[in-house]
């Protein structure tokens, strides 16, 4: 069997920083120590050449478990559906009214980060809340 590997996901964005910025909200997630040499992010920043800039921002799970995101400037913006997407999975184990009361509690901390709700998909059972980001990316809680 081979060895399980590390792995990241990269957001394509138009504001690294904020979006991830945005995501440490959400998950907990913390941002990493600025890159050997630097004191701070933005001392690294203002080493970059001015088109390198603001290009790309990461963020880090501060356990250790989860994987590191990452955050790409792109020219284009956000044309059409994900076709990868994160769930945040703030209910598990819950069943019932339970769980869609755990779901809609998340989902009333995270709205005033500037994240839309789209609906609550819940049948009786299971649920789910399909939401956007601050870019418009779309991932769900549940």
């Amino acid at each position: 069997m081979s060895a399980i590997k590390k792995f990241q996901v990269t957001f394509d964005c138009a504001e690294p920083e904020r979006l991830a910025r945005f995501w440490c909200e959400v998950l907990g997630y913390v941002v990493p120590p600025p890159p050997e040499g630097f004191a701070t992010w933005e001392d690294f920043t203002c080493a970059q050449p001015p088109e390198q800039r603001d290009s790309w921002f990461a963020c880090i799970d501060p356990s250790g478990v989860g994987p590191r995101l990452y955050f790409q400037r792109v020219p284009e913006g956000k044309a059409a559906k994900n076709r990868v997407h994160l769930d945040v999975r703030v209910g598990t184990g819950l069943v019932g009214e339970e769980r869609r009361a755990a779901l809609e509690a998340e989902c009333a901390r995270l709205v005033p980060l500037g994240t839309v709700y789209v609906q609550t998909l819940y049948d009786g059972g299971d649920a789910c809340i399909p939401m956007l980001d601050i870019e418009g990316n779309e991932f769900c809680i549940d």
